[in-house]
C-alpha cells in the first residue's frame, strides 16, 4: 500500500461510493413498496361481497329462514283477528265470558274433590268391597253416558239450526259440538244420532253425515249439562251462532230443566286393546 493511499482523505474518497451505493440500495425497496396500491379494508371488504357468490347450502337456510319468518307472519295475523274480536266486543259480552272460565274451573275442582271422596271412603269404609262394587256400578252408568251405550236425562238445552239456503257444513256442526263440549256437555243428540268421543261429521250432497248416517235440516241437537254454561258458550263474539248468521242460518236456544237423550250407540269390543288391570 502507498503512502498516498494510507491518508485519510483518500481511505474518505475510496469508501465514500459504497456507502452511497449501499444506501441507495436499501432506498430501492422502500420506493417500490410506496410506488405499490395500497389495499384498504374498504376495498377488501366489497371484494368479498360483489359479485355475489352464494353455495348451495347458503340458499337452502335462505329458503327456510323465508318459510320460518312467512309462517310467524300468517301466526301473528291470525292472533291479531282473534285479538280484535275480543276487542270489539261489548263490556257484558266479556264478563260473560271470564264467567264461563270461571265455571269450567269449578267443575274441574268439583270433579277433583268427588275423585278425592272416593278415595277416602275406599279408605275408611269397613267394608272395601262393598263400597267398592257401588263405585264401580256407579262408574259404569257414567261411562255408558259417554260412550252412549245408555239413555240420559237432566237439564240442558236444546239447538235448532234452520238452513234455507243450503250453506252449513259439517265443520260449522262439529264447531258447535266442539264449544258444547268445552262448556260441560255430558251427552249430545243431533237428529237421532248420539255424538260420542269418536263421532266424525262430513259434508255430504248439500246435507251433513254424522258417523255415516245422512242428517238434513233442521238440525235439531239436544244437549244435557249446565243451560247456563252451555247457552253463553254459544253466544260469545265470533262464536257459533254468529258463525251460523253470516251463512244465512237461523239458530234457536231454549233452555229446559230436563232433556231426554235417548239415541243409543252399539257397545263396541276394541280389536287390539285390552284392560292392563290384573
Amino acid at each position: 500500500m502507498s503512502r498516498e493511499d494510507e491518508q485519510p482523505e483518500n481511505r474518505l474518497r475510496r469508501e465514500l461510493p459504497e456507502e452511497v451505493s449501499a444506501s441507495a440500495s436499501s432506498e430501492a425497496p422502500v420506493a417500490e413498496e410506496k410506488s405499490a396500491p395500497t389495499v384498504t379494508g374498504r376495498r377488501r371488504l366489497v371484494q368479498g361481497l360483489w359479485p355475489p357468490r352464494a353455495s348451495r347450502a347458503q340458499l337452502i337456510v335462505a329458503v327456510l329462514l323465508f318459510g320460518l319468518g312467512f309462517g310467524l307472519a300468517v301466526q301473528v295475523a291470525s292472533n291479531s283477528n282473534s285479538d280484535s274480536a275480543l276487542r270489539g266486543a261489548r263490556q257484558e259480552d266479556l264478563v260473560r265470558i271470564l264467567d264461563e272460565l270461571d265455571d269450567r274451573t269449578q267443575r274441574l275442582e268439583d270433579e277433583k274433590q268427588g275423585l278425592q271422596k272416593q278415595r277416602d271412603e275406599l279408605e275408611n269404609s269397613s267394608d272395601q268391597a262393598e263400597e267398592a262394587r257401588k263405585q264401580t256400578a256407579e262408574k259404569e252408568k257414567q261411562l255408558g253416558i259417554l260412550a252412549g251405550t245408555v239413555a240420559a236425562q237432566g237439564p240442558g238445552i236444546t239447538i235448532t239450526i234452520d238452513d234455507t239456503k243450503g250453506t252449513v257444513e259439517a265443520d260449522m256442526l262439529l264447531d258447535a259440538v266442539q264449544e258444547l263440549r268445552a262448556a260441560g256437555a255430558e251427552a249430545i243428540q243431533v237428529n237421532g244420532v248420539r255424538v260420542v268421543a269418536g263421532t266424525y261429521l262430513t259434508d255430504s250432497d248439500k246435507s251433513v253425515s254424522v258417523d255415516g248416517n245422512k242428517i238434513n235440516a233442521p238440525y235439531r241437537f239436544k244437549v244435557i249439562g249446565k243451560p247456563q254454561d252451555l247457552e253463553p258458550a254459544l253466544n260469545i263474539p265470533g262464536g257459533v251462532v254468529q258463525t251460523l248468521e253470516k251463512e244465512q242460518a237461523t239458530v234457536t236456544v231454549g233452555r229446559s230443566s230436563k232433556i231426554v237423550v235417548d239415541a243409543l250407540r252399539a257397545a263396541k269390543q276394541p280389536d287390539y286393546a285390552r284392560s292392563s288391570s290384573r
